[in-house]
This record gives structure tokens, sequence and C-alpha cells, in this order.
């Protein structure tokens, strides 16, 4: 019996550096190619050594970028690519599918797509960008045959928003693991004391310049570490040059040795998440399996995701309050929360089992038909 063939488009690719839909792709390939012929589109600039097959997937390199504005062509040139091609397309984000109206008619191919947190409110956009990725994010959820939402929030959204159903499959993290730090204690000497973390994309509606601006107001005990892409964009330059000299504040750069960034949140006192938008973010449920005490922004995304059992803020003088009064907080039942609902809710092998029930449910309604 030959299989179905599932091309999945809109990552840099694999093998994942950094990423949520990076990391998502990298764990489906650990049992989806069990069941179908797999083809991942990646940027070719972001792998030199051009592997033509991983994890029993083919791999098929784009001469375009896959972030920023090239992101939009990136992806429609993957979608042109797939189109006739394959019998399933799986799209991740919502950049390339102002495309599907064009090809919808001329391909038999069935198009699943997940529509990624609320793309199109991020501040980081101007209007034009925001109304172009709204637009788009409409002619997914109208176009696709199975919209895949990450978070109930999310879900709840697309059914008042376009009258749709859409499937709920949120996002793995049992790929990370505790680090002891002993072999880091040179590298990262704070490891010897309790310290705040972060890990995030240095962007407006990650709230991070309220986060550095908490820290620095008042005299906070123990010191605050972000490990981010300062160097992205002219915000994330300047709050750099404003905060890094800041005593309390240890800012890094991106870090994408796996073992060195697990080793850094693994030991934080409190894991600190300010995300206002998106879905089901994973650097949030890595640090649930993580178990870690979590302080997050008060949004209904990331309540979802902690279901309800994280602290959360609202506002600066919210987060100003919780970290004069980390003592109070009883860190051992949340790290015991967040673990527990984190190992029964975003395991890989739970979440890669609902995409292959997408697929199959695909399968068995051109088999009726």
């Amino acid at each position: 019996m030959i299989n179905k063939s599932v091309a999945i488009v809109g990552t840099v690719g694999v093998p994942a550096n950094y990423g949520g839909f990076e990391t998502l792709v990298e764990n489906l390939l650990n049992l989806l190619p069990n069941s179908y012929d797999v083809t991942v589109f990646c940027e070719s600039k972001a792998f030199p050594e051009k592997l033509e097959k991983y994890k029993n997937a083919d791999l098929i390199y784009i001469k375009l970028r896959a972030n920023g504005f090239q992101s939009i062509f990136y992806d429609i040139f993957s979608i042109l690519k797939s189109f006739r091609k394959y019998d399933y397309i799986l799209i991740l984000g919502v950049s390339g599918t102002i495309i599907l109206p064009m090809i919808k008619p001329f391909s038999s191919a069935k198009i699943v797509t997940n529509i990624d947190g609320l793309e199109w409110k991020r501040d980081k956009w101007g209007s034009y960008a925001k109304k172009f990725l709204k637009f788009s994010e409409r002619l997914a959820v109208k176009y696709s045959d199975i919209v895949i939402t990450d978070n109930k929030h999310i879900q709840n959204y697309v059914m008042e928003e376009y009258d749709t159903e859409s499937t709920l499959i949120a996002y793995g993290a049992d790929h990370v693991s505790a680090v002891e730090v002993d072999l880091y204690l040179k590298k990262f000497p704070f490891l010897r004391q309790h310290y705040i973390f972060t890990v995030c994309r240095i962007e407006p509606e990650n709230n991070i310049e309220m986060q550095l601006q908490a820290f620095a107001d008042q005299d906070i005990e123990y010191p605050y570490v972000i490990v981010g892409n300062w160097n992205a964009s002219d915000y994330g330059m300047d709050l750099y040059k404003r905060y890094a000299r800041i005593k309390g504040l240890i800012l890094y750069n991106p870090i994408y040795d796996f073992e060195e960034l697990n080793v850094l949140r693994s030991n934080c006192y409190f894991y600190l998440h300010g995300h206002s938008a998106g879905g089901t973010n994973p650097s949030l449920v890595e640090a649930m399996y993580l178990g870690l005490p979590i302080l997050a922004f008060g949004v209904n995304y990331n309540i979802e995701t902690t279901f309800g059992k994280a602290v959360y803020f609202d506002n600066s003088e919210e987060l100003k309050q919780l970290l004069m009064s980390l003592e109070s907080l009883d860190r051992d039942t949340i790290m015991k929360d967040m673990l527990r609902l984190a190992k029964k809710n975003y395991s890989w092998r739970a979440i890669t089992k609902k995409y292959i029930k997408v697929f199959k449910q695909l399968e068995l309604a051109e088999t009726e038909s």
C-alpha cells in the first residue's frame, strides 16, 4: 500500500535550532513518517549542509528568508511547489495563505493550517501589515479543510469571528529536561544563587520593557536573567542599550545550545513570562514541563495554558508587588501544579498522534465521498 504524502511548509526547517514551529516539526517527525511520506520545506540559507533527508523526511530548500517580510513569499513559493504534488499540505502560520483561493480550484491536496497565535494583533506590525495578516487569517480559515488552533481561547475566537470549528492541538514540551549547574558555574556564576529567568523574542507584546523597568525601579533581591534576540530590531537594541548596565539585570543574546539554555531555566527561582499575544506559547509550556514556578502576564492565552494555576499580573505595579513578595508565594505548590499539568497535556507523542488523527480524518472523508 502506497503511503499518502504530506508537505510541511511555513517554518525555517529542520533540524530545529530555534522557534516553536520548528520544534513542532522536529517532534512530529519522530512518528509522522511511519504513516506518511513527509517532505519539509526549509530555508536554504539556514542550512549550509543541505541534508536531503532527516528523520525519514525529505527536505526541500527555498532560497528566500523564512522570517520577516520575505516569509510571505517563502510560504507562498513553498505552497506553489506543493499543491499539485502532495496529498496533504500542513501550513504553519498564515503568512502565505493569501495564495489559497488561487490554488484551491486546481488542487486535490487537502489543506491543514495551524493559524498560530493571532499574528495580526502583534504590536511589532504596522497598520498595513496587520490588515494583511488579518486578511490572510480569514483566507486560511475559509480555504483550509481543517483549521488547527493551539489554545482554547483562539479556538473560541475562530468560532466567534468566522463561525468555523477548529481542531484544538496544543504544543509539546517533553523535549526539555533539567540540567545540573556543576559544569556551568564558571560561565554563569549567578547559578549559585536565586535568580528570575525569561527566554523570549524581544518584541513589544512580550512586555520586556515592563519587566526590565520593574527590576530597575526597585531593589529586587534576585538578579533577572533574560535570553533573547536583542540585536534583531531597533526596539531590542534600544532596550539593551538602556538596561544592560543596570545592576541585577543580566541580558544574553540567543542561546542555541539546548543544554546551556536548559541549565539556565531549569534552575531559576521563578520563571517570568510576559507574553500578551499568541496562543500556547512554547517557552511557557516548556517552563511548565520543567516544573518551574511561573509568574505570567494575565491574558486569557496564558491563563488557559497554565489552567489558572500560575501566578498572574496585569500591569507594572502588580508585577512590582509580586517581585517584592516572592517569599510569600507557595512556590512548591505552583511547581507541582505546573509539572502535573504539563505531563498530562503537553507530551509530544500525544500531540503528534492528534496531528496524525487529523490526516486520518481527511483520508476517511476521501474514502467515504
